[in-house]
């Protein structure tokens, strides 16, 4: 009976370890813009051992809001330092963990083959420039859409624009519209309009015309372990800044 008994009982074992392993899944909220990069590094991850991450990708407000409520996230990758710090602020994230990872760029982009002439100052006639509307993500609440609204003002083009702008849930929405061309031009994130083969992009804004666009990542209260491991590989691994390099992204911290 008790050899019979072995191989049952060393299975129940082997589930329960699989089990409890798969309970240790990090559960990852990120901002849209990151999630070529970091589904690659999820997969990096996972071929390492571990157990791959759960990864949720929407705009950076709208992930705030959710883990305000109480969502059940390990770890938070903003795409303005503005929602991590409103989470901060109600002592919903481990302060101590907060670093400033990555950085971006903010570019205007047109669907291929229908650029037009768009210059980078003050003085241009934007609104003039092209016929149809203009996507972002939405002013004052969607990071991208935040970094749009400063630059079009700094450049004294906003008040033209505003009543062609269309505003979206995050930065890939945005550019999956102007791909389909039912907006003439988007601004969005240089790293977004890289990854498609169906738009171009025309001009980069001038840094002085926003607020630095920095992504800083943090883990949230009461995260379970393993975030604490992803989050140092986030930060330190090689290949981790590797792949987020050969995403566009600028590394605001260096791994050793």
């Amino acid at each position: 009976m008790r050899l019979f008994l072995r191989p049952f009982v060393l299975a129940l074992l082997l589930c329960s370890s699989l089990t409890a392993r798969a309970e240790e899944a990090v559960r990852v909220f990120a901002a849209a813009s990151l999630t070529s990069a970091l589904t690659d590094i999820a997969a990096q991850w996972k071929q390492g051992g571990h157990t791959a991450p759960t990864l949720a990708f929407a705009a950076s407000s709208a992930l705030a809001k959710q883990i305000e409520a109480g969502a059940p996230a390990d770890m938070f990758a903003s795409a303005d330092r503005n929602w991590m710090d409103y989470l901060q602020q109600r002592g919903r994230i481990e302060a101590s963990t907060r670093i400033d990872l990555l950085g971006n760029t903010l570019v205007l982009i047109a669907p291929k083959g229908r650029r037009f002439r768009a210059e980078m100052r003050r003085g241009f006639d934007f609104a003039r420039a092209f016929d149809g509307k203009l996507c972002t993500g939405e002013p004052g609440v969607v990071p991208v859409g935040i970094y749009a609204r400063q630059s079009l003002e700094a450049l004294g083009w906003w008040e033209a624009i505003r009543p062609r702008i269309v505003g979206t849930d995050d930065v890939r929405t945005a550019l999956n519209f102007v791909e389909r061309g039912e907006c003439a031009a988007g601004i969005v994130y240089a790293t977004d309009a890289a990854i498609s083969d169906k738009v171009e992009i025309m001009s980069t804004f001038p840094e002085d015309a926003h607020e630095p666009i920095v992504y800083p990542v943090a883990l949230v209260g009461n995260a379970r372990p393993a975030a604490r491991e992803f989050l140092r590989y986030l930060h330190t691994s090689r290949e981790a800044a590797a792949t987020f390099e050969r995403h566009g992204f600028t590394r605001l911290t260096s791994a050793p």
